[in-house]
């Protein structure tokens, strides 16, 4: 996949959220987290901190030993703004929902959702917004077993019936993982899938002019990994 120019002029994108950040982000940072209607206090603050989190929420999850929520008191929390620690690209999957497989609540995931948890250019835009503007340290792009956004990528591949609307440019995005897995040893559906990780990873590390320079003097990590539909187990992926 190759880097697309934004429908938005990005300049202009990076001033006003760069703006915003600076004048209200900073202030409502330092105020007290259970300050009526201020903005939580970030809980991690570099990329290695983000991913210990998210680590360590995920092996909760996995034991079953997740956090009691008082979604009322999140509530008034995140009425003066947001402060996440982490972006997530992840699959629109049903079955796979970011806050809960790495048990966190609202507010301290940045998340974006699409079939195949791939960086389009509007998927792209909004992680730029959570590094430029909300200054996150840490882009997950989470992938999971069976996807079938990948699935349908195979089966195109190999010569299925064109599909109707939009998806054959979903399942073009999807392309190059699947020539990538291409003579891998196991199976080709999980190869896909992880390949399709490592891709976003490495497009996203290269996303000029925002996430490039924050990656190259470590403000920013671009990391991720597949979870499990079974275990609820979050693999994160070597080399990515």
């Amino acid at each position: 996949m190759h880097e697309m120019d934004l429908p938005l002029n990005r300049r202009r994108f990076l001033g006003l959220g760069l703006a915003a950040a600076g004048t209200l982000g900073a202030a409502r940072l330092v105020r007290a987290a259970d300050e009526p209607g201020a903005t939580p206090p970030r809980s991690a603050h570099t990329p290695e901190d983000a991913l210990e989190r998210l680590r360590a929420g995920n092996a909760r999850y996995v034991g079953g030993k997740t956090s009691p929520r008082d979604f009322t008191l999140d509530r008034q929390k995140l009425v003066g703004g947001q402060a996440p620690f982490a972006a997530v690209l992840a699959c629109a999957d049903s079955r796979v929902v970011p806050e809960f497989a790495f048990d966190l609540g609202r507010g301290e995931l940045f998340v974006v959702r699409v079939a195949g948890n791939f960086a389009n250019d509007d998927g792209l835009a909004s992680l730029e917004y959570a590094v430029a503007a909300l200054g996150v340290p840490l882009v997950f792009v989470l992938g999971h077993a069976s996807c079938g956004a990948v699935k349908a990528a195979i089966a195109d591949a190999d010569g299925a019936e064109r599909l109707p609307g939009k998806l054959p440019e979903l399942i073009a995005a999807l392309a190059p993982a699947v020539r990538a897995a291409r003579g891998q040893s196991g199976d080709p559906l999980a190869n896909a899938i992880r390949e399709n990780v490592r891709l976003q990873v490495e497009h996203l590390r290269m996303a000029d002019p925002v996430m490039t320079p924050r990656v190259a003097d470590k403000r920013l990590a671009v990391t991720g990994g597949v979870y499990d539909l079974a275990s609820g187990r979050v693999e994160l992926i070597a080399g990515s």
